[in-house]
């Protein structure tokens, strides 16, 4: 993963989604004249964001989701998407890895509709610090939603339309339980780089290597730690998950090429495995026994989670990967690469992938799939998360289209809500769909 005085350059790049280069004034109208930093944004009361939200009849009736008024400006929705496909920034650690994979890539029916606009919420604002970490977004049912803005993890309540404040890490934390290994003295001003929710469980990564756990139903902090004092060592990701003991466990994935298993019912690290490179991202099969394992290097690596042994290799992307994910059936499970493309595998064929699927501007920076296993989630890094129906064999594709920066996708745990994080200094906000049914007369009772 590219180090922290990269980002900070490139982040300024990249979140400029109004950087127009044929229109001067664009920043100036999409933004409005009194737009400014997030802190501004951060500025507007409650009721004001409640008037810039959008609900599902308001779509209905024609208003943009996320509350863009084309009419006032000097330029179409159509143009400024078709502007945006051109110009748009895709960062590649390897050049020219974008172009070299299309050919690869499956020609896909984008007529799907298996996820209708809820609404899209201002007040439930996601941002982002690190330009290639987009697992910023977590929900635990259909109606909550955790979410990272600035040095908050919030709960949104879409239900009630209610944030609350469950993690403020812009001053001291520290541990009020003593576990061993756990840093009493706690950190200063974290800067989260990802985090991961299941269940109760809340565990949130820093740049400095830095993990603080929370159990959602207690006050305060359970546990601190430092994975590595290494000077590369950003959390990149986190994976929470239940083995099958019924045991509750989450492995960090850091800068330092280290990947770490900690058991939460002792507060214990009980594995350390280590790679030849910066790990980006890691996924634990259903069954507990592999690990997906993705970093920066184009070649990724399935591994026996109990000894770290390299049981395949997999070839195919053609630059670094920040993104993986298991279906549930344990047989398959997708990659996400800087070269715009996932790429899904078949553990019992590991020679090639199965298929090939391409963005349409930028890196596939998070994966998810329901938890019934029909549909894959495919985010990129802004303006497009594709959703697959799996039982077609990915043929088939919804493709949600809007503008601003992707701080997370998440579905909920029955599949009936899938939330995005929308990164934006004017627009940021939180979009809701709910799953289609047959049976529309029920939505009333959602």
């Amino acid at each position: 993963m590219s180090n922290y005085q990269v980002d900070d350059e490139y982040m300024a790049d990249e979140y400029e989604m109004e950087d127009i280069d044929d229109d001067d004034n664009m920043d100036y109208e999409l933004h409005g004249r009194g737009a400014g930093s997030d802190s501004d944004v951060d500025e507007y009361d409650y009721m004001s964001n409640k008037l810039q939200d959008t609900s599902a009849a308001q779509a209905r009736r024609g208003k943009d989701i996320q509350g863009i008024q084309w009419e006032r400006l000097s330029i179409t929705r159509e143009k400024y998407r078709q502007t945006r496909l051109e110009q748009y920034k895709n960062y590649e650690n390897i050049p020219h890895s974008g172009e070299g994979s299309e050919k690869a890539c499956k020609v896909t029916n984008k007529t799907g509709l298996f996820y209708d606009f809820r609404q899209n919420s201002r007040s439930a604002r996601s941002t982002i610090l690190h330009f290639q970490l987009r697992n910023l977004v977590w929900a635990t049912s259909k109606h909550d939603v955790y979410l990272m803005s600035h040095f908050s993890v919030f709960h949104w309540s879409s239900l009630k339309s209610v944030k609350t404040e469950v993690l403020n890490v812009s001053g001291h934390v520290a541990p009020c339980e003593k576990h061993p290994g756990s840093l009493l003295e706690g950190f200063t001003q974290t800067q989260v780089s990802t985090m991961a929710i299941k269940d109760n469980l809340l565990v949130a990564g820093g740049f400095q290597g830095e993990l603080i756990c929370k159990y959602l139903d207690r006050p305060g902090v359970c546990y601190c730690s430092r994975t590595t004092y290494d000077e590369n060592a950003i959390t990149n990701a986190l994976d929470i998950y239940t083995t099958p003991s019924g045991a509750m466990h989450f492995t960090a994935s850091n800068n330092d090429c280290g990947v770490r298993e900690f058991d939460m019912e002792n507060f214990q690290m009980t594995k350390h495995f280590r790679f030849p490179w910066p790990v980006n991202h890691t996924s634990i099969s259903p069954d507990g026994k592999l690990l997906i394992v993705v970093g920066d290097n184009p070649v990724g690596l399935l591994v026996d989670s109990r000894s770290g042994k390299t049981v395949a290799s997999l070839f195919g992307h053609l630059d670094f990967s920040f993104a993986s994910a298991w279906h549930p059936d344990g047989q398959t499970f997708a990659t996400g690469n800087q070269d715009k493309t996932c790429r899904v595998w078949d553990i019992r064929n590991l020679s090639k992938s199965v298929t090939a699927l391409k963005g349409n501007i930028g890196a596939i920076r998070s994966i998810r799939y329901s938890s019934d296993g029909r549909f894959m989630a495919m985010a990129e890094p802004a303006d497009f998360v594709h959703v697959f129906d799996v039982h077609s064999g990915y043929e088939k594709e919804q493709e949600i289209d809007f503008f601003g920066e992707i701080s997370g996708t998440s579905f909920s745990p029955d599949t009936e809500s899938l939330f995005i994080g929308v990164w934006d200094r004017t627009y940021g906000s939180l979009l809701e769909l709910g799953r289609r049914h047959k049976h529309f007369y029920l939505d009333s009772l959602i």
